[in-house]
């Protein structure tokens, strides 16, 4: 078998695997007039927890009580992340938002670097932040609050990738299962009080499960595959084009009309993020649940 047929099928499954994530965060959306961005979130976690716990089974893992901080770390930044993710989807198109979340790790991947050819994927990235910012007289600018809590969601995300590094090398594979725990913990709670007993109808339990098998179990499932089936910097390039395919699934699913402007930022973010993956000799952005 040549290289390039024995690519494909990991490629075919990380790009099932990224619209898989981005389907759910549109069908997610449709839960926010019932029980908002906190309670839908809780649910997502919650049911993602059990069906991660049931297929893992990480109780028959020995836990090393040393690594517990970055295990806790992890879970927090993780749950940080989907609740400021959700909450941005409130007032901002799914395709910016995700964009704006993708700033977090590419500036973990550069921060370190003294490299010149990193500064022209800086200056991509904050030419596409610019691109973002509000006109005056504009009728299609974005929500500062929105944007806000999409970059929160970013800097999150930064903080899982060096928390769940930390804690993979102590729990394996089952540290996205202790980690999703732990991000329940966090947000069932704010989720139930903003939205009482609501948050345990029945009514919700399919579009809230649908939620949760496609935005973590399968697609967390491909693209672990995919990982272990394709070099580094293949893997992380083509995670670079989760923007674009959030953004044509909100146009598909939400109706989300994005301006050229809004476009272009997209583009340069995600060339920024082309770029820095391309370039970079470090580890590629691990899968990630939101």
């Amino acid at each position: 078998m040549s290289r390039s047929s024995a690519l494909f099928l990991p490629i075919a499954l990380l790009l099932i695997a990224m619209v898989s994530i981005q389907s759910g965060a549109s069908l997610a959306k449709g839960l926010f007039p019932l029980v908002g961005a906190e309670g839908t979130t809780a649910l997502r976690l919650s049911l993602g927890a059990l069906i991660l716990c049931l297929v893992m089974r990480p109780w028959r893992t020995r836990a090393n009580v040393s690594a517990w901080p970055s295990l806790l770390g992890y879970g927090l930044s993780l749950g940080a992340m989907n609740l400021m993710f959700y909450m941005s989807l409130k007032t901002i198109p799914l395709g910016i938002a995700v964009a704006l979340e993708f700033t977090g790790p590419l500036a973990l991947a550069l921060f370190a670097s003294r490299r010149l050819l990193d500064f022209v994927w800086i200056a991509l990235a904050v030419f596409g932040l610019w691109l973002l910012l509000p006109e005056s007289g504009s009728t299609g600018h974005l929500d500062p609050l929105g944007m806000a809590l999409a970059l929160g969601a970013g800097v999150c995300w930064a903080l899982y990738i060096v928390f769940g590094q930390k804690a993979g090398a102590e729990h394996g594979a089952q540290t996205v299962a202790f980690g999703t725990i732990v991000a329940a913990l966090l947000v069932f709670p704010i989720g139930l009080w903003q939205n009482g007993s609501a948050l345990f109808s029945l009514d919700l339990l399919p579009i809230a499960l649908g939620v949760a098998v496609m935005s973590s179990a399968l697609p967390y499932s491909l693209e672990m595959f995919a990982l272990t089936r394709m070099p580094a910097r293949t893997f992380s390039i083509l995670m670079s084009m989760e923007p674009a395919i959030a953004a044509l699934t909100g146009l598909l699913f939400l109706s989300e009309r994005l301006t050229g402007n809004q476009w272009l930022a997209i583009g340069a973010i995600i060339l920024a993020s082309v770029g820095a993956a391309a370039t970079s000799k470090g580890k590629p952005v691990p899968p990630v649940e939101h």
